[in-house]
């Protein structure tokens, strides 16, 4: 079982979606769009940036921007969780001035960069571990990676194979433009095709919820997402812990990205310091990651 400090700040994070979520919402719905809060005030307003994709980093962009907000009053940051591919391609596109990514680029994405003949920067903002957790119920305490290749191949397929009650095993994904997503496959699946029958979700919230929901089930999450009544089973003996990630020995973890433009302004850049300097470094090890240098 979690500890209340997990969930509160799971609690936190949630909030934060929220709130950026309904930001969004209130933004388009009033036709703003990014220059809502420049066309609202008589005042002069910086440059705006726009930051979209990763629904992993989306909470620290979030609370980065209201951050940097009260450091820089005159700055217009915008911020969505679109999904990493989302956001690339968008940024590709000069949709967005930077793009949030759970996940390196593809060779299809540095193609399109490259026709676009637009060149891409790309930083490490912070380090995640990927949580694997199943209701608390569970007896199960530990998985393999090998074992959990085969629940996610459709291979093992009951809970009295790994060690637990005799229940059919419920796998929940997340949807397949998560960055979450394709490490999950690239690390656990080594590439192959994973089950079809497996719960779609489209962010590491909903995964948790469902988890939570159901004595069966098992998913996966970042760290930064481990709220209510869920239980981490340990992967080959290591618990998932912001100390495991940061010396290496978890074996389910990657960096988090933010991607820029070679040609970006300086509102984006500015931004970007934020996030790599000791305050957005800060707010990370907060809110639950493993700060870049870590």
């Amino acid at each position: 079982m979690l500890k209340s400090g997990l969930r509160g700040k799971g609690r936190r994070l949630r909030a934060w979606v929220a709130l950026a979520g309904a930001l969004l919402v209130l933004a388009l719905a009033l036709g703003g769009g990014p220059d809502l809060a420049r066309a609202s005030s008589g005042r002069t307003r910086g440059e705006t940036a726009r930051i979209s994709g990763s629904t992993t980093l989306l909470p620290i962009t979030a609370r980065a921007a209201e951050l940097y907000k009260q450091k820089y009053p005159r700055e217009v940051i915008t911020v969505s969780g679109t999904g990493s591919g989302e956001g690339l391609k968008s940024l590709i596109d000069g949709v967005v001035d930077l793009a949030a990514s759970s996940r390196d680029l593809k060779e299809v994405e540095k193609k399109r960069a490259q026709l676009a003949g637009v060149e891409l920067k790309r930083d490490v903002v912070a380090r995640d571990g990927l949580a694997v957790i199943v209701h608390p119920a569970n007896p199960v305490t530990n998985l393999s990676l090998a074992q959990l290749r085969g629940v996610y191949l459709g291979e093992i397929r009951n809970w009295r194979e790994l060690g637990g009650e005799d229940r059919v095993i419920v796998p929940i994904n997340r949807d397949s433009s998560s960055g979450t997503f394709e490490m999950w496959v690239e690390m656990i699946l080594r590439g192959q095709k994973h089950r079809p029958d497996a719960q779609v979700q489209s962010s590491s919230g909903a995964v948790a919820y469902a988890v939570a929901g159901n004595r069966h089930a098992i998913g996966y999450v970042g760290l930064g997402f481990l709220d209510g009544p869920v239980k981490v089973v340990a992967v080959d003996g290591v618990k998932a812990s912001l100390s495991a990630v940061r010396s290496g020995e978890y074996p389910v973890s990657r960096p988090l990205y933010i991607f820029s433009r070679s040609d970006a302004k300086e509102a984006a850049r500015k931004f970007l310091r934020f996030l790599l300097g000791p305050e957005g470094q800060a707010l990370l090890g907060a809110e639950g990651f493993a700060p870049a240098g870590s």
